[in-house]
C-alpha cells in the first residue's frame, strides 16, 4: 500500500518542495527522512522493512575455526531400533532403488515398521490373509487419514509410487506366500513377513536384499546359517533372542537390533512379542 503524498505537493522528482512533504532529493534516490530530534532514542523498527537483522561479520568464520565445526549426521532411513552399541539403527525404506525385505518373525515388529513408515509420509499397503490382525492398526494410523490400507490376497492394485509419495508393501501371507505381480521398485519397498521358515524359505531368502530374523528354533537357525552365511555364534544366538530383538543381515553385514516401541506404539500394539 503506497503512502499518500503530503497535501499540496506539486514538485517533480529531483525538485525541492516549498510546502509540507518530502525534503529535496536527487533523481534516482530514495527520499531522505526528515531531521529527527537527536535526543530521542532511535527505533529499530523501520516502516515496511521490519526489524534490523544481524550483520554479516559476526557470522563469518576463518579457515582455522571452520575445521572445528562438526555435525552429528547419521544414516538416512527409518529408525528400527538400537544396536549393541546403543546407536540408532535405520533402514532405508523410502529410496529411489528397489528394496526387498524378508522378516522371519511376528506381526509386532512388522506393524511397528509399518506405523513408522506411515509417520514419515509413506503410504503403507498390507496384503494379508488375516485382516483382523491389521485393520485396527490401519484405522488408528494417520489420525483419520487413510495412510495404511488393508487388502485381500491377490486384490491389491498398483500403488503408483513416486519420490513425493513412496510406498511400503507389507505381505503377511503365512509361511508359503504366493508370488505377487506387485514387486519392489524405485520408491516402493516390499516387506514379506513369514512366521517361520517354510518350504519356500530358500527362495525368499535368496531374493531378499535384507533379512531380519527374530527368535527361531535351532533347526531353523541352522538353515538360516547356511543360506545367509552366518557364523556359529550367530546360529547359536538366534534361538535365544528376546521378543523385541532381531538379527538384520545381508550377505556381507549383520547387526542385532533391539526395537523399542514408543508409548503410542505400546498403547496400540501392546508389548513386544514373537508369537501372535
Amino acid at each position: 500500500m503506497s503512502t499518500p503524498l503530503a497535501p499540496g505537493f506539486t514538485g517533480r522528482p529531483g525538485q525541492a518542495s516549498d510546502r509540507a512533504g518530502f525534503p529535496a532529493q536527487r533523481p534516482g534516490h530514495l527520499p531522505r527522512t526528515p531531521d529527527r530530534d537527536t535526543n530521542q532514542p532511535q527505533r529499530r523498527l523501520r516502516a515496511a522493512f521490519g526489524l534490523l537483522g544481524p550483520r554479516r561479520n559476526p557470522h563469518v568464520l576463518d579457515s582455522r575455526r571452520l575445521a572445528q565445526l562438526s555435525l552429528p549426521v547419521g544414516d538416512d532411513g527409518l529408525i528400527i531400533g538400537v544396536d549393541a552399541s546403543n546407536q540408532t539403527a535405520v533402514l532405508g525404506l523410502c529410496r529411489p532403488t528397489r528394496l526387498d525385505v524378508v522378516l522371519v518373525g511376528g506381526t509386532w515388529i512388522a506393524q511397528v515398521i509399518a506405523l513408522r513408515a506411515a509417520a514419515t509420509g509413506a503410504r503403507v499397503a498390507v496384503e494379508t490373509a488375516r485382516p483382523q490382525a491389521w485393520t485396527p492398526m490401519a484405522q488408528a494410523a494417520g489420525g483419520g487419514q487413510q495412510c495404511v490400507t488393508v487388502h485381500q490376497v491377490g486384490r491389491m492394485a498398483p500403488q503408483g509410487p513416486s519420490a513425493a509419495s513412496p510406498v511400503l508393501i507389507v505381505r503377511d501371507l503365512g509361511a508359503r506366500p504366493p508370488r505377487s505381480r506387485i514387486t519392489a521398485a524405485p520408491w516402493q519397498s516390499v516387506l514379506t513377513l513369514v512366521p517361520y521358515l517354510g518350504p519356500t524359505a530358500p527362495r525368499l531368502l535368496a531374493g531378499a536384499d535384507v533379512v531380519a530374523v527374530q527368535r527361531v528354533s535351532p533347526q531353523e537357525s541352522e538353515v538360516l546359517g547356511k543360506v545367509m552365511g552366518l557364523g556359529a555364534q550367530d546360529v547359536a544366538s538366534l534361538p535365544t533372542l528376546s521378543d523385541n530383538v532381531a538379527l538384520w543381515c545381508t550377505r556381507k553385514h549383520r547387526q542385532y537390533v533391539m526395537t523399542q516401541a514408543t508409548e503410542a506404539e505400546n498403547g496400540l500394539l501392546g508389548p513386544a512379542r514373537r508369537m501372535d
